[in-house]
């Protein structure tokens, strides 16, 4: 008899074993290597926020820890906190948003540095560390371009009258907007801005290009750099061959196969009608696992074993899974169980993010958590 559902339970639930995200830590610490050499005599960060682009911040920090990296930075506090689980105070954790007044006093206990984005900010950082008798450091952002976060010459002038008096930042920063465009003329305005306002804090470190701003050349270095997607194998030279080294492999296993006659409609909404008999396959990944819905009649996937035949997805992306063409294939060994590749050598992430109209950073921190993971 079946026993009535009370409560969840989380120990009932495991990533489905039907699909395979692959993440590659040496790969993640070669392309780190390879950065720093293309930016000395400056130095390089690693930007790990968003759960390290979705791929594991924890296990990518401790890989990075057999680099020269010192310096890491994330999005909010908590992030912070987490990453201080493992990084003791040799190195610097930054946290790029900010802080409200309530985090202040955490940042002093786990020993993070906050990026400063506003007067505001600024204030309560002083008081703070006023009333802690302490002169902790701080970094600050200015807006050079990109409207978002960061102080303007306005600000600069309140900061150079010393109404915020004592503060001494240890790192100034800012962010391109448009860095994955060479011959974009904001690249130019914005390195000069940066130095306009790097000249107020001529023995401050300095720091304004992440990926793409790496290879713009040595003008957009200072100091340090901050790459993030290129660590994760994105292409950081868009219509160019792809530097990097790959880092992820996602694969999905075959659920059922199944032939169709002509005129049959597939997927919710039939937005697909076989016109012609049909061989699909039913693989274990959806939308729930991150791959949108976008993808849908757009995208194409590889067997394992036969990846130069690009086999095209069919009928609207579900949330568990979703229907590949094996026609293509006409080969009868192909069984259920078998693998197929969505990000890989032959999946490459900028295609299926060409695909859905949006970025590779989008692709990677959308994957979900329920992938059998592994980290090689």
């Amino acid at each position: 008899m079946l026993q009535p559902y009370t409560s969840l339970n989380s120990n009932l639930f495991t990533k489905h074993a039907g699909t395979t995200l692959s993440i590659d830590l040496n790969a993640i610490i070669a392309n780190y290597n390879y950065l720093i050499q293309k930016v000395k005599p400056a130095h390089c960060a690693a930007v790990i926020k968003a759960d390290g682009y979705g791929l594991g911040m924890l296990p990518i920090a401790k890989a990075l820890k057999k680099t020269s990296c010192k310096n890491f930075f994330v999005a909010y506090l908590d992030e912070g906190i987490a990453l201080r689980s493992i990084l003791n105070q040799d190195y610097n954790i930054f946290i790029l948003n900010g802080l409200f007044p309530r985090d202040a006093r955490p940042f002093i206990k786990h020993h993070l540095t906050p990026v400063l984005n506003d007067l505001n900010q600024i204030k309560i950082w002083v008081q703070i560390c006023k009333e802690a008798n302490i002169n902790y450091p701080a970094a600050i952002q200015f807006d050079t371009g990109m409207s978002r976060l960061g102080l303007n010459e306005n600000d600069l002038k309140i900061l150079q009258q010393k109404a915020l008096s004592p503060f001494n930042p240890v790192l100034i920063i800012s962010h391109l907007a448009c860095a994955d465009e060479p011959k974009h003329p904001n690249n130019l305005l914005q390195l000069k801005k940066f130095k306009f306002f790097k000249k107020f804090f001529p023995s401050v470190t300095a720091s304004l290009s992440a990926s793409s701003g790496i290879f713009l050349g040595e003008a957009w270095h200072f100091d340090l750099t901050r790459p993030g997607a290129a660590l994760y194998g994105l292409n950081p030279v868009p219509n160019q061959k792809n530097p990097m080294n790959p880092v992820v492999t996602l694969k999905s296993k075959i659920l059922q196969i199944r032939v169709i006659p002509k005129n049959t409609p597939i997927g919710y909404g039939a937005t697909y009608i076989s016109h012609r008999p049909l061989k699909l396959a039913i693989i274990a990944i959806g939308y729930g696992d991150g791959f949108s819905r976008s993808l849908s009649n757009k995208a194409y996937v590889r067997h394992v074993h036969y990846p130069e035949i690009p086999l095209p997805i069919v009928g609207k992306i579900s949330m568990d899974c979703l229907c590949i063409d094996i026609s293509p294939l006409s080969d009868n060994t192909i069984q259920l169980q078998d693998e197929i590749e969505i990000i890989g050598p032959h999946s490459p992430i900028e295609l299926i993010a060409q695909n859905a109209n949006t970025i590779g950073y989008e692709i990677l921190t959308s994957l979900g958590n329920r992938y059998h993971r592994i980290y090689i």
